[in-house]
């Protein structure tokens, strides 16, 4: 409920769904959702709907008032209680795939130092073997990577979006205007991807026999490098976790397919079932309302 409080007041604040939205970092729909299962719990009206926009009942102008001194006064103590437990400092380690270029980590990570601005948050990059070493050996808390192996019962493991590949292209390439491309067509083409120095054979064997791709690789450790690549007509660069808009105006995006089908991939978060503390499901809580889970 603190949390629907805290949409509530962001609604209010801002005097509109989608600015409250953008401040917090989710969809327009999910707050909204929000802002109305909290009238459920309290069993009053709070926002009187009108078109597209609102107007705040007196119920709502009461709870807005004196809901700001509540969850201040919470942050507060959540901070005194992490602050006292942690000898001064709270550590969360986390890892993250160097290939992925979707906002959602980001944005997620940006709400989270808003919630615990004293927390020390470490960061680390990596394909997904690299990640999957950090999270066994015990070096990171939670990982936000891809899945490439049966789930272990040992870890939480949820599932965040499962989304189709997708190459992209400088305008001038002859594909740049395909709708689709089959993963077979891709073979004939140089692809560029994401990966660690070092790592180049590992993720040249995935994509070559779990994706089926023939191609020849080019590898970059950067995702803007590999856009620069693509922007220069070196190749196609395989984009992971894309909502489909390409960022850079010269480069177009188009999904790959199999058979017809999108070429999709799961992308989630673990952590240990073993870590007792909040924080990674914190996280996790932060990350899932970025992807509308």
């Amino acid at each position: 409920m603190l949390r629907q409080l805290k949409y509530f007041q962001a609604v209010v604040e801002n005097k509109s769904f989608s600015k409250a939205a953008e401040q917090c970092f989710i969809s327009q729909s999910a707050i909204s959702q929000q802002v109305r299962a909290l009238e459920q719990e309290l069993g009053v009206t709070l926002l009187w709907r009108e078109g597209r926009g609102f107007s705040v009942t007196p119920a709502g102008e009461v709870l807005f008032r004196k809901s700001r001194f509540l969850t201040a006064e919470w942050d507060r103590l959540v901070k005194e209680v992490q602050e006292t437990a942690c000898g001064n400092r709270i550590r969360l380690r986390l890892g993250y795939l160097r290939s992925y270029s979707g906002p959602e980590f980001r944005h997620a990570i940006f709400a989270f130092s808003r919630c615990f601005p004293q927390a020390d948050l470490h960061l680390t990059a990596g394909n997904h073997e690299e990640l999957y070493e950090l999270l066994v050996s015990g070096r990171t808390d939670l990982l936000f990577s891809d899945q490439r192996r049966t789930f272990s019962d040992g870890y939480f493991n949820e599932i965040l979006a499962s989304r189709p590949y997708r190459i992209e292209t400088g305008f001038h390439h002859p594909i740049a205007q395909y709708e689709t491309i089959n993963a077979e067509d891709l073979n004939d083409l140089s692809c560029i991807l994401v990966c660690s120095p070092g790592q180049e054979e590992t993720e040249a064997d995935y994509y070559r026999d779990m994706i089926g791709l023939k191609s020849g690789f080019l590898f970059v450790p950067t995702l803007e490098e590999g856009r620069l690549l693509a922007a220069a007509g070196k190749g196609v660069l395989l984009i992971e976790g894309s909502t489909g808009e390409s960022v850079h105006a010269e480069l177009r995006q188009i999904p790959v397919t199999r058979r017809g089908q999108p070429l999709l991939h799961n992308y989630c978060a673990f952590w240990s079932r073993e870590d007792t503390g909040s924080l990674s499901a914190e996280f996790a809580a932060l990350l899932k309302t970025q992807f509308g889970v």
